[in-house]
């Protein structure tokens, strides 16, 4: 059995910060033509070298082409489409009938995913969508693991189940929101979500204009729309069960520490999970990892039924951010037992700071000494992504993350 951790990339650090921690697959925007304008995204030239440094690890990249269409978005999509093809990108996610035809017509050979915006709740439509070219789903964020195995029963073997299991949950149906479109002309819909739903509201009488009433005791206003984050790393077993063979981790907006944090603990209870079902045992250690990057209250979605008021977050839609990435380690020399470090936020000596990597536990240890690219000693690191060399007693590696408690 195999099962693909699919990971989200919103510039070329993300990806390969996904890829060395643990994602076989990351899905990626190109400047046009998918849902996440405000992310970076990937310049052509940007993907190619996305794509050599995936290949060169047997990894894939899905390049999404998911807006929904309006005649002028189908402006240069079909030169793109042929771009991405000749480039060798691994497959295209889309939700647009039109769209799909156009990657048809100009890369007949490409594979074809359909993005959760085109809301595939059953398996009949998920065999309409395979007749008409489509190798994978991404279902619809509403389905339970019971209506999933059924689909799952329900179409031929060769096609493809892709869910989300990790990430920000968007109050509408399956992201098909038109709130920001409404309140601030931002289509989410072509790229532009501007989270209305997150805002704080207030209850208005029609008769009483200019009087806000809180839907709940807080002064502040509250928060009706904003669902809790997904979070099903206790529940790799019942995902497995299901059928699901793509497990996809939302978060193209989300940093470097992110991605890698999120991706590693999933990485390793999948692998200990298929390396052994009978005697697989999951382990709060790696929620309690999960929780060292930002994060809301999490929930399990609609995954064990429909979400009640418990699985909403009525007084901040901010997250919780407990720990700082502060460091990357761009070398390790064992004999001296000093590491280059790429310098993040700033941290001084005396410091308790934790190191963790791909594949292996955390550990932590206090910074007794620290030099500059000159080999002055320094008191502290304050300049983003200044080299610094730091005394580390255990081995790190290359892409190991250095990571601090935060005091706030």
């Amino acid at each position: 059995m195999s099962i693909e951790l699919l990971a989200p990339a919103g510039n070329l650090e993300k990806l390969k910060m996904a890829i060395m921690y643990g994602a076989d697959a990351v899905y990626i925007g190109g400047e046009k033509f998918g849902l996440r304008a405000q992310a970076k995204n990937f310049s052509l030239d940007q993907m190619r070298e996305a794509l050599g440094f995936a290949h060169k690890r047997d990894k894939r990249i899905y390049v999404t082409l998911n807006v929904i269409a309006h005649n002028e978005d189908l402006k240069g999509l079909p030169e793109y489409v042929e771009k991405l093809n000749e480039m060798g990108v691994d497959a295209v996610i889309v939700a647009d009938p039109g769209v799909l035809n156009i990657v048809k017509e100009v890369a007949p050979n490409m594979e074809i995913h359909l993005s959760t915006q085109a809301n595939t709740t059953n398996y009949n439509t998920a065999k309409f969508w395979y007749d008409n070219g489509v190798k994978r789903t991404v279902l619809a964020r509403e389905l339970s693991l019971k209506e999933i195995k059924e689909v799952r029963k329900n179409i031929p073997k060769d096609m493809e189940i892709e869910a989300f299991i990790h990430g920000a949950m968007c109050i509408s149906y399956s992201g098909r929101c038109l709130l920001s479109n409404y309140m601030t002309g931002r289509d989410a819909n072509r790229g532009e979500c501007a989270q209305a739903c997150r805002w704080k509201y207030h209850l208005v009488e029609e008769q009483r204009p200019n009087e806000y009433y809180p839907v709940i005791e807080d002064e502040k206003g509250t928060f009706i729309f904003n669902s809790k984050d997904l979070c099903m790393i206790k529940h790799i077993p019942e995902l497995v069960d299901a059928g699901i063979s793509s497990f996809k981790i939302e978060g193209r907006m989300k940093s470097s520490y992110y991605v890698a944090t999120i991706v590693r603990s999933y990485r390793i209870l999948i692998d200990k999970y298929l390396e052994d079902p009978d005697n697989y045992v999951y382990n709060d250690l790696w929620l309690d990892e999960i929780k060292k990057a930002s994060y809301r209250d999490f929930t399990t979605g609609f995954y064990f039924g429909k979400p009640t008021e418990e699985d909403q977050l009525y007084t901040s839609s901010t997250y919780i951010r407990n720990f700082s990435f502060i460091g990357l380690v761009l070398d390790y020399d064992e004999e001296s037992k000093i590491a280059t470090v790429e310098q993040r936020n700033r941290f001084f000596v005396g410091d308790k700071v934790e190191f963790f990597g791909p594949n292996k536990k955390h550990f932590t240890q206090r910074i007794e000494n620290m030099w500059n690219d000159k080999g002055e000693e320094i008191e502290v690191a304050p300049h983003p992504q200044q080299k610094i060399k730091i005394k580390i007693k255990q081995a790190v590696k290359p892409w190991d993350i250095m990571r601090m408690a935060r005091e706030d």
